[in-house]
């Protein structure tokens, strides 16, 4: 019985970082025909560790992107989460 306890949590996780995924991926064409990218680094609670790259990361409007991932995932999620931009190089493969 302890191992459902456990494994919902997980699952809820597992679940809310696919909604997150999704919701980027729907706004990535726009951000690729522009030079850039978004990449999820890490969802920690209700934050979320996203990183801009290409155009995005010295774009003027970036802080705008970044609000309106934010309001799409909550809109999605139903509760609150931040998005927080990460700098630094993209992880290799």
């Amino acid at each position: 019985m302890l191992q459902n306890a456990e494994a919902a949590p997980e699952k809820q996780m597992a679940d809310k970082e696919e909604l997150i995924r999704s919701v980027i991926d729907e706004i990535r064409p726009n951000l690729r025909r522009d030079g850039g990218d978004c990449e999820l680094i890490e969802v920690c609670g209700n934050k979320v560790m996203v990183r801009l790259t290409g155009a995005c990361v010295f774009c003027k409007l970036s802080s705008a992107t970044l609000e309106g991932i934010q309001a799409r995932v909550v809109e999605r999620l139903g509760e609150f989460v931040r998005i927080v931009p990460v700098a630094g190089a993209p992880a290799r493969n």
